[in-house]
């Protein structure tokens, strides 16, 4: 189902959301703010719509904006070990926002945001206070925030690579499953075809030899009662033949005295 308009809005907005979180922050803060505001009342409406997208995308929109919310509530706190102990119970969105994103761009947000608390605590840890030694921290806290991003992100990939061959083993395993599956139906199909032929012809026999067995009977009617017609008439012959005979030897031999 193509999704609607005001889904189309939210991920826009969205979409921007995570692009200013990814960026580091002035004066605009406040706009992120409101944006993510206005994020929960359209996320709000999109479970109240007709149109509604699928339930596993209304959960990662879900995931998304309070990951945002979250965010911003952590950036607040004074403390970069509060800041580091709250960013790690965010809950980065698990898919893209837009189809350009090869990877989540929360999950990104929340790599960027974590190394950056590590390189805040490592920087309160080690007591940095002059301007030349706070440079330096800075630049090497860059340099440590970008090797564990970059360390972070091949991690990542690594991950996302491994899970990417599981699901291509576990379609291939399917579609062979499938194929299997497709040549036992064909298989039955024929045997069961064959069995019908073989049932059909049969019944065609049966017909056949029915036919047959009836009109075989018709004719041994027929001559059974040819036969008993043929005796009747001998047996009468034979009576009349008799009585003829009795009646001439009573005439030629009269009865003696």
């Amino acid at each position: 189902m193509a999704p609607s308009r005001l889904e189309i809005n939210f991920i826009r907005l969205l979409s921007r959301c995570e692009s200013m979180a990814s960026e580091k922050r002035g004066d605009a803060e406040w706009r992120l703010e409101k944006y993510v505001s206005a994020l929960e009342e359209m996320l709000a409406a999109l479970k109240k719509s007709t149109s509604k997208p699928v339930p596993e995308a209304l959960t990662d929109y879900t995931r998304k904006v309070e990951f945002l919310k979250g965010l911003l509530e952590a950036e607040k706190l004074s403390s970069p070990t509060e800041k580091a102990l709250a960013n790690q119970f965010l809950a980065p969105g698990r898919t893209p926002t837009t189809g350009k994103e090869r990877t989540s761009a929360s999950k990104t947000i929340h790599l960027q945001t974590s190394a950056r608390c590590t390189g805040e605590m490592r920087n309160e840890l080690l007591g940095t206070t002059s301007n030349t030694g706070a440079g330096e921290a800075e630049l090497r806290n860059r340099r440590g925030t970008a090797l564990d991003e970059k360390q972070s992100a091949n991690e990542l990939d690594t991950v996302l690579q491994h899970h990417h061959n599981i699901q291509e083993k576990l379609a291939e395993e399917m579609l062979s499953l499938a194929r299997s599956l497709k040549n036992n139906s064909l298989a039955a199909q024929n045997v069961i075809k064959q069995d019908n032929q073989t049932l059909t012809h049969s019944l065609r026999m049966a017909d056949v030899n029915f036919e047959k067995l009836k009109t075989e009977s018709e004719r041994l009617e027929q001559h059974t009662k040819k036969s008993v017609n043929w005796l009747l008439w001998i047996m009468l012959i034979v009576v009349c033949f008799i009585f003829i005979s009795m009646i001439l030897f009573i005439r030629i031999f009269p009865r003696l005295r």
